[in-house]
């Protein structure tokens, strides 16, 4: 028997009804069930592409040293995206674009059915260089765009939510599969998982693992719940405990890549912190639940709106509050440069005040977070780079120097020339010559030749230094 024959006759036992057996026939809501499940996830996976990444990055083994220990690497990696506008625009986790210096979309068409005489198993696919429109680190979401028009996508409706407990599905592409899908329910919503970050999650026991990255968690409807972004686990594989990015905020996200290309941090000037049963005991406040507010900049926006420390916050923009990530979660969302009515609870009465939020310094947890590769990278020094002029980055750093170039990572291997640099340096000039930004660094460096003396003025530690070395 040839092995055609073997393998259509291992197919026909697939496709056989199991009434051929003697046994009973489903149910029909269960038949129902199933294929309103698989009319959903076929039409859904149509709009998830695969996304293949060569950049710049810390390795893994590396991710917990301290940043002065950090070199960057070259690296490939594979993760998935979700159309969402028919023109080309795609949304993906940052952390799968981070360091990128190319971008690849990859579209293909879904084997859906074994079907003898009609599957396609090996599946024609469409390439496409993608575009960075902008990222955010805080939220782990980018917004990249291929050019090409009348794609499927999946909406982002304005009023959508979810329930504990209904079913979803999870389509991505983990370790390079493209069109896997998954099923689960809703494990929780409104999941903190680390409690010094505010950022909240969809939980799900829908199996996902790496490659799901920035792939869709879809509801029965075909509906987006939120973005894939990662998963809790022991032993480096699924163990339904699974996070995506809330709908809400993937939605007010993308549309301030798309307008922006930026999703800018803002603040109202004050602290809030859970309450609970002892700090409600202690203080005597109304409520052992909620936030407060325990510190207020008196000349920022909460100051000047009237926000006092030791205002209990009970709505915002008439949405109730009953909880730190729920205020964070409405605060990051506020439409930028319009007010917030927020109502407090103050001496046991209720004050509604209006306050605008203003743009907040970014936060740095890595230089490495703020590199971009293509445009960075000073290879012959083996250095990624970042000009101080125009930039608050000096400022935020607390540095003496505001002109110069930043060291903001390293990279892996051995450079062309062994200079004795570390990340955090400020290179100030060259041979005497005071700098002004990169490119004026590398024009220098393409004028020397092997064998000429090279000596960089470096701030470091707030310390002025030389370094010293020979071109090679």
């Amino acid at each position: 028997m040839t092995m055609r024959r073997v393998f259509w006759l291992a197919l026909a036992c697939v496709v056989i009804s199991p009434s051929v057996y003697g046994q009973e026939q489903s149910p029909a809501i269960l038949k129902e069930y199933d294929q309103a499940i698989d009319r959903i996830a076929e039409r859904a996976m149509a709009s998830v592409v695969e996304i293949e990444v060569t950049g710049y990055g810390v390795p893994e083994n590396d991710k917990d040293q301290g940043q002065q220990q950090q070199a960057l690497e070259r690296q490939r990696s594979i993760g998935s995206g979700v159309i969402v506008d028919p023109d080309g625009y795609i949304i993906t986790n940052n952390h799968v674009i981070a360091g990128a210096m190319r971008i690849r979309v990859i579209i293909a068409p879904a084997t859906v059915e074994l079907e003898r005489g009609n599957t396609r198993l090996s599946n024609p696919q469409r390439v496409y260089e993608a575009k960075l429109v902008g990222s955010t680190r805080y939220a782990d979401l980018a917004l990249i765009k291929i050019e090409e028009k009348g794609l499927p996508y999946i909406p982002l409706p304005e009023y959508y939510h979810f329930r504990l407990g209904q079913t979803v599905v999870a389509i991505g592409a983990p370790e390079g599969l493209d069109h896997t899908v998954t099923k689960g329910i809703i494990s929780a919503v409104g999941r903190q998982p680390e409690v010094d970050r505010p950022m909240v999650y969809v939980q799900t026991d829908a199996p996902i693992n790496p490659g799901n990255s920035g792939g869709p968690l879809i509801d029965r409807d075909g509906n987006l719940v939120g973005i894939n972004t990662f998963i809790v686990t022991s032993g480096g594989g699924s163990e339904g405990l699974g996070f995506a990015i809330p709908e809400p905020i993937v939605r007010f996200v993308y549309n301030e890549l798309k307008e922006h290309g930026i999703v800018s941090n803002v603040t109202i000037g004050a602290h809030a912190q859970s309450i609970t049963p002892a700090l409600a005991a202690g203080l005597k406040l109304p409520q052992d639940w909620g936030v407060i507010l325990s510190d207020v900049d008196p000349n920022g926006p909460a100051g000047a709106a009237g926000l006092h420390p030791r205002d209990v916050v009970t709505t915002m923009d008439g949405l109730r509050v009953d909880s730190l990530p729920k205020y964070t979660a409405f605060l990051y969302v506020h439409k930028r440069n319009t007010p917030i009515s927020m109502e407090v609870l103050r001496d046991g009465k209720s004050v509604t005040l209006s306050v605008t939020p203003v743009d907040a310094a970014p936060l740095i947890d890595n230089l490495s977070d703020l590199i971009s590769p293509k445009r960075d990278l000073v290879a012959s020094l083996g250095i990624f780079v970042i000009d101080l002029k125009h930039s608050a980055v000096g400022a935020m750093l607390n540095l003496r120097s505001d002109s110069g170039v930043l060291v903001a990572g390293l990279l892996g291997g051995e450079p062309a020339t062994a200079a004795d640099l570390a990340v955090g340096d400020v290179i100030r000039a060259v041979n005497g010559q005071p700098l002004s930004d990169s490119q004026q660094l590398r024009q220098i460096l393409a004028s020397l030749k092997p064998g000429d003396a090279v000596v960089l003025e470096v701030e470091r530690q707030s310390v002025l230094q030389y370094v010293a070395f020979e071109m090679e």
